[in-house]
């Protein structure tokens, strides 16, 4: 099992992805954003699966990373 960070530009985005991951049988939760990190809105969703899950993302996600203990591997960056 994998563990990732999403990050948000609104705290709405956080909350609609972590019904999406849990909805799909994701271990996942919301959390402050790690200080590593940054984010617009403060809130991250951490969770646990095979794959990324980059599909379950709001549209409004900020960034998606692979999590190793403190360490942030970025996987994907929203563009838009």
């Amino acid at each position: 099992m994998n563990e990732y960070i999403a990050t948000f530009h609104t705290h709405l985005s956080a909350m609609l992805t972590f019904q999406a991951l849990k909805g799909a049988g994701c271990r996942a939760k919301m959390q402050p954003v790690p200080r590593a990190l940054s984010s617009s809105c403060g809130t991250c969703v951490r969770f646990w699966a095979e794959s990324d899950c980059r599909a379950l993302l709001d549209r409004d996600a900020e960034a998606l990373y692979a999590a190793d203990g403190s360490a942030y591997r970025p996987l994907w960056q929203n563009e838009e």
